[in-house]
């Protein structure tokens, strides 16, 4: 039986959480990924801690994934090259009008 070596991680997904720096868990604070970082007090804090920013940055890096951008749904990874782009469903173009009817 193989195992995954301590230092290679899973493959963290940006898309799957409501802000992309969700997707890990806080050094400073030290909150679970998906849960939002909290102040000393234990209160929400305003924004994420700038620790789990880099972190965030510097996961999406060793990924290798391209940049994400927001969408009307949530967070998608924005696709520089066409080549790069996932598949896209094949379209039929209807005609217009009666295109191609004799009369």
């Amino acid at each position: 039986m193989t195992v995954a070596p301590e230092d290679r991680a899973a493959k963290v997904d940006f898309t799957a959480f409501r802000h992309p720096v969700l997707a890990v868990a806080c050094p400073t604070c030290r909150v679970r990924a998906g849960a939002w970082c909290k102040r000393p007090s234990g209160h929400r804090a305003s924004d994420f801690h700038s620790s789990r920013k880099a972190k965030a940055d510097r996961v999406c890096e060793l990924q290798g994934d391209p940049p994400i951008t927001r969408t009307a749904t949530g967070w998608a990874y924005a696709y520089g090259e066409e080549e790069d782009a996932p598949p896209r469903a094949p379209t039929r173009q209807l005609p217009l009008f009666g295109e191609g009817e004799v009369w």
